[in-house]
């Protein structure tokens, strides 16, 4: 999502509440989850609910 400081924050696929992570506490995703995470996107909005 974002950085503030020294933190980055992120937030859950289907939205939600973002929370505050140490940077050293992130990883990548990897490219499974990147397309099963764009997926899960794409689907949502086809059926309207993102």
């Amino acid at each position: 999502m974002g950085e503030i400081g020294a933190r980055v924050q992120i937030r859950p696929i289907g939205g939600g509440v973002e929370w505050d992570a140490w940077p050293d506490n992130v990883v990548a995703p990897t490219a499974r989850e990147e397309l099963s995470g764009r997926l899960a996107i794409k689907d949502g909005n086809r059926r309207g609910r993102l």
